[in-house]
């Protein structure tokens, strides 16, 4: 018996993005300004969930790596925004761990606040800081199943060590939630496909 080959691929449109090199973000707003960016543009070109994420070098602002929603076009329920950057940061980076010795200072800037999955994730993932614009509640309000999270998951993230800042630019990333379902994009969860 023979298995598939598990590769996960970015939108073509996203290198084009980046053709200016090795650019500093300089400020939180730019930060997630890139974040809510690809969460639109991955509406906008139809390649995936309206779900954006990028991880930053914390001091030097510099990106480590975008991430996308890529669970329908890629047939994996694992292909969240937050999931797709970590991986990609781990790769370029060639460290399981973003929090290791050696390694840059590490925040994920996202689109919208982690689900379950990637909220379990995260500690695991090495990150120092991780800022959000929509709230759960509304992914929830469109669809959107979230998961079982604990109530004071930010205070839990804040005991190991991971800062949480919420809020930033969360009406702009409502819209582009809504702006998906509008399109008649698939709103997926654990019950129903």
């Amino acid at each position: 018996m023979s298995f598939p080959v598990l590769n996960i691929e970015l939108p073509a449109w996203i290198s084009a993005m980046f053709l200016d090199g090795d650019r500093a973000y300089a400020t939180d707003e730019a930060r997630m300004d890139l974040a809510l960016e690809l969460a639109a543009r991955n509406v906008s070109e139809g390649t995936g969930g309206p779900f954006g994420a990028a991880i930053f070098d914390m001091d030097s602002g510099r990106l480590i790596a975008p991430g996308v929603n890529v669970v329908v076009p890629s047939r994996w329920s694992g292909g969240h925004a937050e999931m797709v950057a970590f991986a990609i940061a781990q790769q370029r980076l060639k460290s399981h761990d973003l929090g290791a010795d050696g390694m840059p200072r590490c925040e994920l800037f996202a689109s919208t606040e982690p689900c379950a999955m990637c909220l379990g994730a995260t500690p695991w993932s090495g990150v120092r800081r991780i800022v959000c614009a929509a709230r759960d509640e509304d992914a929830r309000a469109l669809g959107f199943d979230e998961g079982s999270k604990p109530s004071d998951w930010v205070g839990q993230l804040g005991a190991r060590g991971i800062a949480v800042l919420r809020d930033m630019r969360r009406e702009e990333a409502v819209r582009i939630l809504k702006d998906y379902v509008e399109r008649g994009g698939p709103v997926y969860n654990g019950r129903a496909s």
